[in-house]
């Protein structure tokens, strides 16, 4: 019987890292997802754990590679190839899922208990008396990362603080950044810049500093927001990530202006430009960090994204006057 649930290996080939580092930058996120269903890792039997996760490819690949050594099952739940955490707050990776995929799955042919380990970030998803009463599953949540199932099993299925603790460390904030920062130039296309190049081209009468002046604020915004936010996260001041991304943007495009020797409207213009789109993309990060909610990053969009676009109108009618006093 086990024969028919297909077997993954615990060992990542040199193309699975590719496709992780890949995946990093934005590419081939359209093809993140797995086959959901139940897999073997090793050789497990009708007592072996359940562990549940996401089809995210990359989930998928560093929990089986985090197995390694253990004989278990591994229930991958359709999350639209969304990482746990945030399918968990998107609803796919919910009790319903958990208890139809199992089902589905036909997980009880091939194990003689029904419990089911699913990560700690899944918990705002998964209800665990829920799962009971649906299908008679027993939910256990298991460690934050997946480095420690091991220790996990070995302590009996108990975690430790250290396992529910959900850090947001220097590495663990850089690791963010290729995605945001593709995404971020890629979202605005190269339009924007050429616009804005144009446009400071024609009010600077031709002069190419004042013709580099918006593209260069406007990539000085996308970096500030997309890499010194989450670098710079603990030290950078105010609590909301728009007023971080605003802080680093604005020193960004004031550096940005000073070395172009921009005139003051055209300096103040530059320092607002970089400062908002630096703002705009440092709220992408509210998503990831353990300390914000969702109803407070709808709260701080809706302060924010007003002022964002009112820094955007006003650089380009600073820039405006700039071409008229000249």
């Amino acid at each position: 019987m086990n024969d028919t649930v297909p077997q993954v290996s615990y060992a990542l080939t040199w193309r699975d890292t590719f496709a992780r580092w890949a995946l990093r930058w934005d590419v081939g996120r359209n093809r993140a997802a797995v086959e959901p269903g139940l897999y073997r890792v090793g050789e497990p039997g009708s007592d072996s754990p359940v562990f549940a996760t996401a089809n995210y490819r990359m989930t998928f690949d560093l929990v089986r590679r985090d197995l390694g050594g253990l004989d278990a099952w591994l229930l991958v739940l359709d999350t639209n190839g969304i990482n746990v955490w945030c399918a968990a707050g998107k609803g796919t990776f919910g009790t319903r899922e958990l208890v139809n995929r199992a089902i589905q799955s036909n997980l009880s042919a091939h194990v003689s208990h029904k419990t089911i380990i699913v990560p700690q970030l899944g918990a705002t998803g998964v209800s665990a008396h829920e799962a009971r009463q649906a299908g008679g599953f027993k939910v256990i949540f298991g460690p934050v990362r997946s480095a420690d199932i091991g220790e996990f099993v070995a302590a009996g299925m108990k975690t430790t603080p250290e396992m529910r603790a959900v850090t947001f460390t220097f590495v663990e904030r850089l690791a963010l950044t290729p995605v945001e920062l593709v995404g971020a130039f890629r979202g605005w296309k190269a339009i924007v810049p050429l616009a804005l190049l144009g446009a400071g081209w024609f009010l600077g009468r031709g002069e190419l500093s004042a013709a580099m002046q918006p593209a260069l604020a406007y990539v000085a915004g996308t970096v500030a927001g997309g890499l010194a936010v989450p670098a710079f996260l603990p030290w950078l001041p105010g609590g909301a990530f728009s007023l971080k991304g605003a802080f680093a943007g604005a020193l960004a495009g004031a550096a940005v202006s000073l070395a172009l020797g921009a005139p003051p409207l055209a300096f103040a213009a530059g320092t607002l430009l970089a400062a908002a789109i630096a703002s705009f993309v440092g709220l992408n990060f509210t998503g990831a960090t353990p300390y914000t909610s969702p109803s407070g990053v709808e709260k701080e969009l809706r302060r924010a994204l007003p002022l964002q676009a009112a820094a955007v109108l006003l650089a380009g009618v600073s820039w405006v006057v700039q071409f008229f006093i000249n």
